[in-house]
């Protein structure tokens, strides 16, 4: 790429992404964040238990997937 080439990319960059006025975030994002982790989850006990036994019959009726679960572990 030439220096021509070089300048005309820059350009049509700098026209096609204006710059950012603030780059700062307009208030603290960290109550709502720790708000947010504090609050109970939506899914029921039961579906932790559910997808346990989902993944247990999977393993005794195909053991060749045990390997592949312990690697994603």
């Amino acid at each position: 790429m030439n220096s021509h080439d070089e300048e005309r990319m820059k350009q049509l960059l700098r026209e096609a992404l204006p710059p950012i006025a603030e780059a700062e975030p307009a208030r603290d994002l960290w109550p709502s964040m720790l708000r947010k982790m504090d609050a109970k989850t939506d899914a029921p006990p039961w579906f932790d238990w559910a997808l346990l036994g989902g993944l247990v019959a999977l393993a005794a009726f195909f053991p060749a997937s045990i390997p592949v679960f312990l690697y994603y572990l």
